[in-house]
């Protein structure tokens, strides 16, 4: 029984010493802790008010100069989709003036925008940028990038891009008009060999594609041709 009113009697001790030397510690460094806190709160409240009354203004009205800049381009006037047309801004501007608060989706439309103009270096600039989840978008991106190397006639790097288009979901149909691209550019490259790997993918992986309707005539002109 004194062996346990002993050891009750150190807890508790140890208990009142150390919040002794936590109330010492406070004491001796409140300045600082509360210095600390208030700056903590400052910063916090600093975050909110740029994101509330500065950032999402500016993505609003990156939004609305978007929809104009959009439709041209799916209307097929890529210079005006890239330049603007003097009352609403292009994406070449709007990317100046707003940068992401416009969406990620803005280096892709000015890329591909770019690219129908055969403008290549500025295409890849932006198309570089373009930083997607959508895999189906990314696709696009690579499969872009890949256009403008060919443009450039850096085929290497073409190539790299187009394989790298496939590869997000090779579940997606639309890899099948990619590997058709890369069969036929293999083909004019001399490379036979290259291009029915390409062709024999599409046959094997995209049957249901509407590029494997007539897949067999391409493997079957390499196949003759040996």
């Amino acid at each position: 029984m004194a062996n346990k009113n002993a050891k009750g009697t150190q807890q508790q001790e140890k208990v009142i010493e150390s919040v002794s030397k936590t109330e010492q510690f406070y004491n001796e460094n409140k300045k600082l802790i509360w210095g600390c806190l208030i700056g903590i709160v400052v910063i916090g409240l600093a975050i909110l008010g740029y994101r509330k009354f500065i950032y999402e203004p500016k993505a609003q009205e990156a939004a609305a100069q978007m929809y104009p800049a959009e439709a041209s381009f799916i209307n097929g006037e890529f210079q005006v989709a890239l330049d603007g047309d003097g009352n609403n801004l292009g994406f070449r501007d709007i990317i100046s003036e707003y940068g992401t608060k416009a969406g990620k989706a803005v280096y892709l439309y000015a890329g591909l925008s770019a690219l129908n103009l055969q403008q290549y270096d500025e295409a890849i600039k932006y198309l570089k940028k373009y930083k997607g989840k959508d895999p189906i978008l990314n696709s696009r991106a690579f499969l872009a990038l890949g256009d403008c190397y060919e443009g450039l006639g850096d085929t290497a790097n073409a190539f790299a891009n187009w394989d790298k288009a496939t590869k997000f979901d090779e579940k997606m149909l639309f890899n099948a008009s990619t590997l058709l691209k890369m069969g036929i550019t293999y083909e004019e490259l001399g490379q036979p060999d290259k291009a029915l790997e390409c062709y024999k993918k599409i046959e094997d992986k995209y049957p249901q594609s509407i590029e494997a309707y007539d897949i067999a005539k391409y493997i079957t002109r390499i196949e003759t041709a040996r």
